[in-house]
């Protein structure tokens, strides 16, 4: 497998803290990467130097060609999609346009196309609603699509976050957190879809994960991360049993 996401000695600081410090790791194409360690321990800092959110020292390159400098709406046209925490979702929106805010990247019409009901700019948004239907189909939530998203439940909406990252055609994938605060069937259905993408879709996905069942069942590689500083690397059943990443999620006795 050919690597999709180089990290090579990032490191960031905010004043006189240091959050990151000198990490690497790299991505394989078809690969769940998980990305683990203690909370504050720099993850959710790492998506944000991926995205263009933080602008961090060292170098990060996505098929070859360095993020570094680009905005962030720059990185996701390039094929770089993302979940968040917290879903960020328009609850007074349907799913379905909900979907639809992740093809902005893709849309190649004009304001003023748009405004007249041009024959171009209408057979552009029936071309981009297909592709939302073909994600909704498969993430299998057709019965929601014309749903607002508030009225959903809190698990449903983070599969919709879920898809609307998937909306916008990646080819990188970064889960960040997706199971915080889902039950355990819903957990579940969450595992049937991170493989089903993996398996289906070819695509590489860097997971930040606190269920460390999920995590050693599913990730195909896992990289700890502890006060920003990495800490292991390599498959489930070596670093799940490694002494100091027991030490850094249980402490010391």
């Amino acid at each position: 497998m050919s690597e999709q996401l180089v990290l090579d000695g990032v490191s960031l600081s905010f004043g006189g803290l240091t959050v990151l410090n000198s990490v690497s790791f790299s991505v394989r194409a078809g690969e769940l990467f998980a990305l683990i360690g203690p909370n504050g321990a720099g993850k959710t800092s790492v998506f944000n130097c991926i995205s263009g959110i933080y602008r961090p020292k060292g170098d990060i390159r996505y098929r070859g060609r360095s993020l570094l400098g680009l905005a962030p709406h720059r990185v996701a046209a390039l094929g770089v999609g993302r979940t968040f925490q917290h879903g960020e979702l328009v609850p007074q929106m349907t799913v379905g346009d909900n979907l639809m805010i992740a093809r902005h990247t893709r849309i190649a019409t004009t304001p003023w196309g748009e405004l007249l009901g041009l024959p171009a700019a209408r057979r552009e948004e029936e071309r981009h609603r297909a592709a939302v239907d073909e994600v909704i189909r498969f993430v299998e939530i057709e019965a929601y699509r014309d749903t607002p998203v508030g009225a959903l439940p809190f698990g449903l909406q983070k599969i919709v976050g879920f898809a609307r990252a998937l909306a916008a055609e990646p080819t990188l994938l970064l889960l960040d957190e997706p199971s915080a605060g889902l039950t355990r069937e819903e957990r579940e259905d969450l595992a049937y879809f991170i493989l089903k993408i993996r398996d289906r879709l070819d695509m590489a996905m860097v997971w930040i994960e606190h269920d460390m069942q999920m995590v050693a069942d599913l990730a195909d590689r896992i990289h700890v991360l502890d006060y920003g500083r990495s800490l292991a690397e390599g498959p489930p059943e070596t670093v799940l049993k490694d002494e100091a990443v027991i030490r850094a999620y249980l402490g010391s006795p």
